[in-house]
């Protein structure tokens, strides 16, 4: 419960910090707010290394049923996730809960501007990798800022935010006390 309230005290204190950061006018996104948040999947079986398209493992499944809990008080229009089951699978919890069908994207094919375009004044959960979450969110921001995240960082929260044109930009990290499973 205490996450989830400074979830949304760091996005109102994000959208007044909004307004006093340097403006990075976006012409087709002068009104409204757009809000994304990105993750990168739960924790992941490694038991087989060969295995390229691996599910959750015991602590990825509570992860994921922790994610719900926090996006629980943040009103989603969306999900994007990429179509591995580590993704879908860490995307599903809060799919249900807030009952919103989940898109699939594919991380090399994103037009960026037809991305935000789509999600205009909406909130926005996308799901994706080490790699692809912080890529996805240096295109979003328009600035290399964040480079691959460590492999076992499954706790790392991105949030940006397109306030009347202007885009802003942080990362949070969560604690999971999970269940490690067998």
């Amino acid at each position: 419960m205490k996450s989830i309230k400074l979830v949304l005290a760091l996005v109102v204190l994000f959208l007044f910090q909004a307004c006093n950061e340097d403006k990075k006018p976006e012409e087709s996104y002068a009104d409204g707010i757009s809000t994304f948040y990105f993750i990168r999947h739960a924790e992941k079986d490694r038991s087989n290394p060969d295995n390229v398209d691996p599910e959750l493992n015991q602590k990825g499944l509570g992860r994921a049923m922790h994610w719900a809990e926090i996006f629980d008080d943040v009103p989603l229009d969306a999900i994007y996730t990429t179509d591995y089951e580590r993704a879908t699978m860490t995307a599903a919890p809060t799919s249900v809960k807030q009952d919103i069908l989940v898109q699939y994207y594919m991380p090399e094919e994103i037009d960026i501007e037809q991305f935000k375009a789509d999600n205009l004044n909406k909130n926005v959960l996308v799901v994706g990798h080490s790699n692809t979450s912080p890529q996805f969110v240096n295109l979003m921001i328009g600035e290399d800022k964040y480079g691959p995240m460590d492999d076992y960082d499954n706790g790392s929260l991105y949030i940006v935010q397109i306030v009347n044109g202007t885009v802003t930009d942080m990362r949070l990290q969560f604690n999971c006390n999970c269940p490690e499973g067998r």
